[in-house]
């Protein structure tokens, strides 16, 4: 899927809002001054991947805004976080989420990471085990040290790296960070070393890695019954634990229902972020019980070394906020390729 230049996003918000319109009214919309060529262009870049739709013949032409899911709206990220988080509108939560989690990806989207993964499939059986060793420990530090690093974590990847590889512990820094990224290679070990127990994912999977990404971080392993705050939104997750309970049922049914591994990963991530299940240590759990999916299903797991934090925040919060998966599905989809070249 191509970046988008700035006309593209206006254009994209602007048939979100108005429905249809002629390349004329874009064209207007935008700036009388851009030639209808460059419109058109933009257009045919947007059409090619299936952002909007094409109706009517000749002057008739109109362009609609595609929308084969509603969790898939087009919504532009500056724009929207420009407000601060006591001015935008946010939604309350919505059990009907799980009508539309089945339909995350388009037939050709899935083509395309299926043919993406089948360059780690290759390169896995062309690998020695010495070399695969040595990749799934590159890939374990990496990874805990960004997982790490989305929740405040201030040690360096190569901080990271003497402590996994030599228990050096990087000195100037809190125990419990030092905590956090051991407890964090110790989940990347587990799932690795338990890849077929995840195949069918179930409640004590997920209780299990969480309960290894906070040991010794003084944080309650059950699934909690008192509110919980977020920091940034006005959305509040339910609190009553028999009801997430339920929702995380109904999670785990939609991941086991899914056909591909990438929609059961992508649904882990967001259904465990949106649910908050947990008193703390929610997206850390998510993010390493996604990568136990893929990995169950001989898919690629993610490191999300190069992801910028701040669009995995953004992204997060519009699912909270909006129920809106598009920004977080284009950087999943994005992390999916890095480490398919990256990797193994």
């Amino acid at each position: 899927m191509q970046q988008l230049n700035e006309r593209q996003q206006k254009i994209l918000g602007f048939l979100s809002e108005k429905g249809s319109a002629s390349s004329s009214q874009i064209t207007a919309f935008l700036d009388n001054d851009i030639s209808r060529f460059t419109v058109l262009r933009d257009l045919d870049g947007l059409l090619k991947d299936k952002r909007i739709k094409k109706t009517g013949k000749g002057r008739s032409v109109k362009y609609e805004f595609f929308l084969p899911n509603r969790l898939l709206s087009y919504i532009n990220p500056d724009e929207y976080f420009k407000k601060g988080p006591d001015e935008r509108r946010v939604l309350p939560f919505d059990a009907e989420i799980f009508d539309y989690l089945l339909e995350l990806f388009s037939s050709e989207e899935i083509d395309d990471l299926n043919r993406i993964n089948s360059i780690y499939i290759e390169k896995l059986g062309r690998m020695s085990d010495a070399g695969l060793k040595k990749e799934i420990e590159r890939l374990t530090i990496e990874l805990s040290w960004k997982s790490s690093r989305m929740e405040g974590n201030t040690y360096s990847l190569i901080d990271t790296e003497m402590l996994i590889k030599e228990r050096i512990e990087a000195k100037g820094h809190k125990k419990e960070e030092t905590i956090m990224i051991l407890n964090h290679k110790n989940a990347i070990d587990y799932i690795f070393n338990n890849k077929n127990d995840f195949k069918e994912l179930s409640l004590f999977q997920i209780e299990k890695v969480h309960e290894l990404l906070t040991r010794g971080l003084n944080i309650d392993s059950a699934i909690r019954s008192e509110s919980v705050g977020i920091t940034g939104t006005r959305y509040r997750p339910i609190n009553d634990k028999i009801k997430i309970i339920g929702f995380l049922n109904k999670t785990i049914d939609a991941v086991n229902s899914s056909k591909n591994p990438f929609a059961k990963a992508l649904i882990v991530i967001l259904m465990i972020s949106y649910l908050q299940p947990f008193s703390d240590g929610n997206k850390r759990t998510a993010r390493i019980l996604a990568n136990a999916v893929l990995l169950a299903n001989n898919a690629c797991p993610l490191s999300y070394r190069n992801i910028d934090e701040a669009d995995y925040k953004k992204a997060t919060l519009l699912f909270y906020e909006q129920n809106n998966a598009r920004f977080l599905k284009e950087l999943f989809m994005d992390q999916f390729k890095f480490a398919v070249d990256n990797y193994f």
